[in-house]
């Protein structure tokens, strides 16, 4: 973690000073352009070299052969590890002079200007790509640099032109040589970090593919870091450990991008897709082993692990992205949009991997790797899109499953509430309904014999008890809403009748009223008690009239239902007001007990419907009622009506 903070501060501070010391180079021009090399000659060693101790003076041309930089380097031939590169430094004038070769490859590399040993190093580990950056002195003008080179790999030489200038001017270049790909590392590595963190806090169903990610994401940091030649021209000291991060970054790698794609996907047909899963495991544990055995022997089997870690671990890569891209076109095919944001991102990762892989082969180990990162960072992209696409779906899940969820304790605390009614109602009713009767039979023989203001008292305690007597059988209704006969309800014949009963009150109050009943519709019910429940939702309509108001029924079939709207534009009313319609007890009148609509609820309820309220306050009001469709009688004739 300490060097991965340490790169990072270093990566930021030297932008910083590329960024301020740029902006010198451009205006502190220099007369003495910088000059390309293009052409030197390189010598096989033999066998008998003194480890590059002695520069040999021979000039016989028998030995040495022509290199061009346009062109691929030699080919290392079988059995020879060594080889001598001799290059004509071309007279100059420079101030400070250096010269730069951008990529050199070789494990033991020892410079001379003549005779003179400028640079030597040694590495023990495999990596051979060297990024060099030489001063010179002005008396090296024309003289000849000699540079001996040392391998245990299928490659050596200088790759790309040999560059002669001004040190300052070099020193950009150098700098620069794999600084991006330390940067893109580290925030590869940053954003790993904070993804595993965040998989800690998240439901467990989506810990392994965030965990995944983190590990796709940060192994391809550490790649990028561990391969770059930022870090072994500048911290060589620190190359064994990064070549084994890079190791241990490749085996993570590939068994955690399979298990993302399968927690994504699926395991695919015949669960290939799991099965080089664990195959995966099972060889980059092997690697893991062979790693272990030769960093403790001292790199005694430095060539076979290479073979393993590097060469078949290549094939893998490219079975395991042709794997996965056959099975993201398959998926793309049904129609899966997670799949066609996965198959951009990993088709273009894929494309550049493969073929760089495949050229790397095909030029034996002669190139190094570059065009990939950037493939990762698209297919990195989209894994994060896939994923964030995922969590915004469990995300609106579980907010429908909370409306859900409220909406049923909602019920079932109307439910609990309409219980208790229910059994008061039928308690009330029962015990109270006959003591009224009798009552009100004594008070209407008084009433006969009443002149005066005893008829008027008398009135009015009649009244009254008629009153008691209607809402204990408001409470008979609600506590018993089954039907004792049920016959088939002609609706324009039922609303006909609702509408002479209601439009004298409705006309009392300002209003109209307007029916429009589509075809002849039929539902099952009791019509007295249907006639109650529509009346009550008029009734309250009718009652929130303000100037000239209508009310507008709407009666149709809607495949095997029945739609009943009832519209008015009367006050309206809130939200909250809205939301407890039908609760016992709750009402808007300043007489009234609220059981009105509540008995509207359970008719409509026992009828095997269901009703529901949208209202705007100061625009009017609507119920929305939605009955079974019934077949009509033989007859054709509402026995209710």
């Amino acid at each position: 973690m300490r060097l991965m903070i340490k790169v990072l501060h270093i990566a930021i501070a030297l932008t910083l000073l590329l960024i301020g010391y740029s902006s010198i180079v451009v205006s502190a021009a220099t007369p003495y352009p910088s000059q390309e090399i293009t052409s030197w000659q390189m010598r096989w060693g033999d066998g008998t070299e003194n480890s590059g101790v002695v520069v040999p003076q021979n000039n016989d041309q028998q030995y040495w052969i022509n290199v061009n930089a346009t062109k691929e380097i030699p080919h290392l031939p079988s059995g020879v590890s060594t080889s001598w590169t001799r290059i004509s430094i071309p007279n100059f004038s420079y101030i400070s002079p250096s010269i730069y070769i951008d990529t050199l490859y070789a494990l033991h590399v020892k410079v001379y200007v003549n005779d003179r040993l400028i640079f030597e190093e040694d590495r023990n580990y495999i990596k051979d790509n060297y990024s060099l950056l030489l001063p010179l002195s002005q008396s090296d003008s024309g003289k000849t640099l000699y540079i001996w080179t040392e391998t245990l790999q299928d490659r050596i030489g200088i790759k790309n032109e040999v560059v002669i200038g001004e040190h300052n001017l070099l020193i950009n270049d150098y700098i620069k040589n794999g600084l991006s790909d330390v940067i893109l590392g580290c925030a590869f590595f940053l954003v790993a970090i904070v993804l595993f963190i965040s998989s800690l806090y998240i439901n467990r169903d989506y810990f392994s593919s965030v965990a995944s990610l983190a590990v796709v994401i940060g192994s391809t940091g550490i790649l990028s870091i561990t391969y770059s030649p930022f870090i072994y021209t500048f911290y060589s000291n620190l190359g064994a450990i990064s070549n084994v991060f890079l190791d241990l970054a490749l085996f993570s790698l590939l068994p955690a991008l399979t298990l993302l794609f399968e927690k994504i996907f699926g395991s695919g047909k015949d669960a290939i897709v799991r099965r080089f899963r664990q195959f995966q495991v099972i060889y980059s544990s092997f690697c893991l082993l062979c790693l272990l055995i030769n960093f403790l022997s001292n790199n005694s089997y430095i060539e076979f692990y290479y073979f393993v870690s590097t060469t078949i671990i290549g094939f893998i890569l490219i079975l395991q992205f042709i794997l996965l891209i056959v099975c993201v076109i398959i998926f793309s095919l049904k129609g899966n949009r997670d799949a066609i944001i996965f198959a951009i991102g990993f088709g273009t990762a894929a494309f550049t991997v493969v073929s760089e892989l495949l050229w790397y082969y095909i030029h034996k180990g002669n190139y190094d790797l570059f065009l990939w990162k950037w493939g990762i960072v698209a297919f990195i992209i989209s894994l994060i899109v896939i994923l964030e696409r995922r969590l915004a779906y469990s995300h609106q899940q579980v907010v429908n499953y909370s409306k859900e969820l409220e909406r049923f304790n909602n019920e079932l605390q109307r439910s609990e509430k309409m219980e208790i009614i229910s059994e008061l109602a039928a308690s009330v009713a029962h015990e109270v309904r006959n003591p009224l009767q009798v009552t009100r039979g004594f008070l209407q023989l008084l009433s006969e014999k009443s002149v005066g203001e005893e008829e008027i008292f008398m009135s009015m305690a009649l009244s009254e008890l008629d009153r008691a007597s209607g809402i204990i059988t408001d409470f008979l209704t609600f506590a018993k809403p089954e039907f004792e006969t049920i016959s088939s309800l002609n609706l324009y014949n039922e609303f006909k009748h609702i509408e002479s009963i209601m439009q004298p009150l409705c006309h009392l109050n300002g209003g109209k009223m307007i029916l429009d009943v589509s075809g002849e519709l039929w539902v099952k019910g009791n019509s007295s008690k249907f006639k109650q429940a529509f009346i009550n939702i008029i009734k309250n309509s009718i009652e929130s009239f303000r100037d000239e108001g209508f009310i507008y029924m709407s009666v149709y079939a809607e495949e095997e239902n029945v739609i009943i709207h009832i519209k008015d534009n009367g006050e309206g009313m809130d939200a909250d007001v809205l939301h407890r319609l039908g609760e016992p007890y709750f009402t808007k009148k300043n007489k009234g007990t609220g059981l009105g609509l509540m008995v509207t609820f359970r008719i409509i309820e026992a009828m095997q419907g269901k009703v529901k309220f949208t209202s705007k306050k100061g625009v009017g009001t609507e119920s929305i009622t939605i009955l079974p469709l019934a077949e009509a009688p033989d007859d054709s004739h509402s026995l209710g009506g």
